[in-house]
């Protein structure tokens, strides 16, 4: 058998049509086996904006090489982490994907400060095979059509498979890239200046850092230091990070670079992140009702912080103890595409082991959301 040729064997086994593409990481060609055939070199980037701004763009071709002042543009709000979506037998359902980024648009997500994100943790991300992850992004790239910003998630990796995975995104047109601590190297702070740096100088699209602490190993010695991110000044592509810190660490470290970075609150301490100079906050809830957080945005981005809080936590106090019941039968995903299920948008179940919710958990999330007036 000829060694050189075993991974194109494999290929025709598992996927019907194999079509190689031209990333250029270490002379090695990817392939999404679903007929798309990549750039040669990575897409020019335009800004999809919102509100009457908002107009079609392409991805491939046009526009001007981005840096951080244009990235972080596009990186910042709240940003959408998008459900994937399952077959019964838990196959990937890319009509059904594609479906759901067209509503997600409707709604007026994936604008500078909506960008839609595809397969983060929120998103099962975790739970997909790597040949799965270019067919999940292709369908929510070619839904958009050029109307949506789009980010990926890469799973956690070495540099260089990092770097692999990113130049597939790119490719394909995603705007960019939430990438996790190394933590399965138990990194120190050199480590991790030297992933992100590498990861920024062989990629032509943005990165959120994703502040993975809770994995690491020794938390407070692996954790992204503001001192590091200081550091990371010159990687131009390093646009934003996803902001959280071990317990007895200090938050407000953030305010020695937000002036630099977008920094985006991964804790719900949203008021006290945009008081330090942030640029944004993650929120399970926008995937599901997109007008609560398109009503908080703006509300926090002028500052008016104590109306904002006293919304969301309005929100919280009605969810809070269907999401605790649910919470209790299984852990993953589950809450987000049970939600889903009950307002007529179903998403299909978690993969194992999580559990979907049952029929009656499904009723309480409709009755929860009739409540919330969200339905």
């Amino acid at each position: 058998m000829d060694r050189g040729r075993w991974p194109l064997s494999v290929a025709f086994m598992v996927l019907r049509e194999p079509i190689f593409g031209k990333g250029e990481c270490q002379g090695k060609a990817y392939f999404d086996g679903i007929g798309v055939v990549l750039s040669i070199r990575p897409p020019r980037i335009r800004l999809v904006k919102g509100g009457s701004d908002r107009h079609r763009t392409s991805s491939r071709g046009g526009g001007e090489a981005v840096n951080r002042s244009e990235l972080k543009k596009m990186i910042r709000g709240t940003i959408v982490t998008m459900p994937t979506a399952f077959t019964d037998d838990f196959k990937l359902d890319l009509d059904t994907m594609a479906d759901m980024t067209r509503w997600y648009i409707s709604k007026g997500l994936g604008t500078e400060t909506s960008p839609l994100k595809v397969a983060a943790a929120m998103g099962e991300g975790p739970d997909l095979a790597d040949d799965e992850m270019a067919p999940l992004l292709k369908s929510v790239i070619d839904a958009a059509d050029g109307k949506a910003n789009v980010i990926f998630a890469v799973k956690p990796k070495n540099t260089m498979h990092t770097i692999e995975d990113g130049k597939m995104a790119q490719d394909m047109g995603a705007i960019g890239l939430q990438i996790d601590l190394p933590f399965f190297h138990h990194a120190n702070q050199d480590d991790n200046v030297r992933h992100f740096t590498d990861i920024s100088d062989s990629i032509d699209i943005g990165i959120m850092i994703y502040n993975t602490y809770w994995f690491c190993k020794s938390p407070v010695q692996e954790y992204l230091h503001a001192d590091s991110m200081l550091r990371l000044a010159d990687a131009e592509h390093i646009t934003a990070i996803k902001w959280g810190v071990p317990d007895g660490e200090d938050y407000d470290g953030m305010k020695k670079f937000s002036h630099i970075f977008n920094v985006i609150d991964n804790t719900g301490m949203t008021s006290r992140c945009m008081r330090n100079g942030g640029a944004g906050y993650i929120s399970p809830l926008i995937g599901v009702y997109p007008e609560h957080d398109l009503e908080l945005w703006p509300l926090y981005e002028s500052g008016k912080y104590a109306e904002a809080d006293a919304k969301k936590a309005a929100v919280r106090d009605v969810l809070s103890e269907w999401q605790e019941n649910t919470g209790h039968k299984s852990g993953g995903y589950r809450q987000m595409k049970g939600m889903l299920e009950a307002m007529g948008r179903p998403m299909g179940p978690p993969r194992p082991p999580t559990l979907p919710l049952d029929a009656a958990e499904v009723v309480q999330a409709g009755e929860v959301a009739r409540k919330l007036g969200w339905m």
